[in-house]
């Protein structure tokens, strides 16, 4: 049995999902093991992803576990027989972090995504000089080439939203449309790009007021990315020291009914795109 020594993100979520279902039938890891006529140890490999799982065995597992969902045995079958190494992020290994490559693998598999940011424009839709203001914030500072080297990364990620192959939806508070980065030129540049962006048939921008209703968590910055199947879905939340990652059914659950409370409480793309052109004629009138 040959180990992985570094399990992708999918690879991952396809052994939690098969933990999951067996968690879910009641069968302890030595049970299973049993059933399947293998190593206890070898249920722990496959669990934990590092070591890979035929579509055959994915198939008498969900048997054994009474697992009737189809339509999520077919998406894990789906993983399984997809072969991709983790896609372009890979030649980043060892020159970023690991936060980094898991967000670019969730929105390069994603089926459609959903964004909430208070603070800053999401990374799918910043401009170079944006990003590159807001990595030179970090505290403590990044030498410039890692500046760099994290803008450049995170233009290249745009692609999946630019490309018009992934639809998107981002939920953009008042607060992050003002909140300057680089200066007022920089900003007013980047308000000017959210606009043109917009105009895309697959990105909806929703502006939330800051007098709009009370919405529960009002600082997360959060996207929800979906899967083949609901079941598939991930959340993932940013934070001072890093990203969390949410698959769980209950927490995915939190975040849709979140969604929801923002989508109702946001204007319209319409409106949207009007008052972000109103805050860009305010900044512009700082240095013209």
């Amino acid at each position: 049995m040959v180990l992985r020594p570094n399990p992708t993100l999918r690879q991952l979520r396809l052994g939690a999902e098969l933990r999951r279902m067996r968690e879910q039938a009641g069968l302890g890891g030595s049970q299973l093991a049993r059933a399947l006529g293998i190593n206890p140890a070898h249920v722990t490999q496959m669990e934990s992803g590092k070591t890979g799982v035929s579509v055959e065995r994915l198939r008498t597992i969900a048997a054994l576990c009474m697992c009737v969902n189809e339509p999520l045995i077919e998406a894990l079958a789906g993983i399984i027989t997809d072969r991709d190494k983790g896609g372009w992020w890979e030649e980043y290994r060892g020159r970023l972090s690991q936060d980094f490559l898991e967000v670019a693998e969730i929105e390069g598999h994603a089926r459609g995504l959903s964004a909430y940011t208070m603070a800053f424009i999401h990374g799918l839709l910043q401009t170079n000089d944006y990003a590159s203001a807001v990595f030179a914030r970090s505290y403590p500072p990044l030498p410039s080439h890692e500046v760099d080297l994290r803008a450049a990364f995170r233009l290249r990620r745009q692609h999946i939203v630019r490309s018009e192959a992934t639809p998107f939806t981002a939920y953009i508070h008042e607060a992050a449309l003002r909140m300057q980065f680089g200066g007022a030129r920089i900003h007013a540049e980047q308000l000017g790009a959210l606009v043109d962006v917009s105009g895309q048939s697959n990105i909806s921008v929703r502006v939330v007021l800051f007098d709009a209703d009370t919405i529960p968590l009002p600082n997360e910055n959060f996207t929800y990315a979906e899967g083949p199947v609901q079941e598939l879905d991930t959340v993932q939340a940013d934070s001072g020291v890093g990203n969390f990652l949410f698959d769980a059914p209950a927490h995915t659950a939190r975040f849709r009914s979140l969604l929801a409370q923002i989508d109702s409480a946001a204007l319209t793309v319409g409106e949207s795109r009007d008052f972000i052109r109103s805050i860009k004629k305010d900044m512009e009138s700082k240095y013209v």
